[in-house]
């Protein structure tokens, strides 16, 4: 098991830890004739476990100040899930009620991705929200509370007055870019409206869903019970021609949302190996521990000491 030191240089102190171990006292009482003084055995080995005390509080106090750990390091783990990205629509629309709910298109997809986020420990979870501007609220992690801080900030203000989807899902692919891939990919797109794509931006997109080898899944919230409007018909149909896994759940109220998210936790659940940051671990109060009770112990010595030896 490697160690590390914060401040290695401190290690230049530790031969003050040798100063008990000099000569004696300058005013120690000195006798003429040693040879009729008893010999006191238990005096000499109290005397050298008093200077053997000081020299390990020292020691450990110099090595405490250099700051001992074992570093941190990535690990690799293995378990149940896939990496999702949540690109969550925050248009002003969304703010509007939910046909045949009591509650916004907002507040209802909130509530219902935090319980998809809580009911999949194993996945990693990162977030995206747009409008007008693209903005990414939490990247992936090895724990979810930044994403459900995410979520849960959502309801905070107004929404955006535009659905900027195409530089929405460009930044969403791009998220995954750095990552090397470890098993099933998703973006979970959630939003109540379609959106004009141009051609450069189509290619775009489709080369790096493909390229990321990425699955999406596009939850539409209408607003009523409809066929979907031309935007949406073309959005769902650029999609469906795509080289890559596409669903489309058209929901118009809570219970619709929750069953595409039960559907889309059904389907990805595969062996997905991550890193997971192992932060590093500090020994510096081991050896600050060791150093006091070296001292409480030296305390003790030296009042059992029956005489002090040069």
């Amino acid at each position: 098991m490697a160690f590390d030191l914060e401040q290695p240089l401190l290690l230049a102190l530790l031969p003050l830890a040798l100063l008990p171990l000099l000569g004696g006292r300058g005013d120690a009482l000195r006798f003429a004739a040693l040879e009729f003084l008893p010999v006191d055995r238990a005096g000499a080995w109290l005397s050298r476990l008093w200077r053997a005390l000081a020299v390990a509080a020292l020691a450990c106090s110099v090595v405490g100040l250099a700051g001992p750990g074992i570093p941190g390091a990535r690990v690799q783990r293995t378990g149940q899930g896939a990496e999702v990205l949540i690109l969550f629509d925050r248009s002003s629309s969304m703010d509007a009620a939910a046909p045949s709910a009591g509650e916004s298109k907002n507040g209802a997809a909130r509530r219902l991705l935090t319980e998809f986020v809580l009911r999949r420990p194993d996945d990693r979870f990162a977030l995206m929200t747009f409008g007008t501007s693209v903005m990414p609220v939490a990247p992936f992690s090895d724990h979810n509370e930044a994403v459900l801080a995410g979520l849960a900030a959502t309801a905070v203000g107004r929404g955006l007055p535009n659905t900027n989807m195409g530089s929405a899902l460009l930044a969403a692919i791009d998220e995954f870019r750095p990552r090397s891939y470890s098993g099933s990919r998703i973006i979970v797109l959630v939003s109540d409206g379609g959106a004009t794509l141009d051609e450069p931006t189509r290619q775009r997109i489709r080369a790096g869903l493909v390229r990321q080898r990425l699955a999406l899944y596009f939850i539409y919230i209408r607003d009523n019970a409809d066929t979907l409007a031309t935007d949406e018909v073309a959005l769902h149909r650029f999609f469906a021609a795509l080289p890559i896994p596409y669903h489309l759940y058209q929901a118009d109220d809570s219970t619709a949302i929750a069953a595409a998210l039960s559907d889309i936790s059904g389907q990805q659940n595969l062996p997905l190996t991550f890193f997971e940051r192992v932060q590093r671990r500090d020994f510096t109060w081991v050896c600050f521990a060791a150093a006091a009770s070296a001292c409480a112990a030296w305390l003790l010595v030296d009042a059992l000491r029956i005489r002090r030896w040069p």
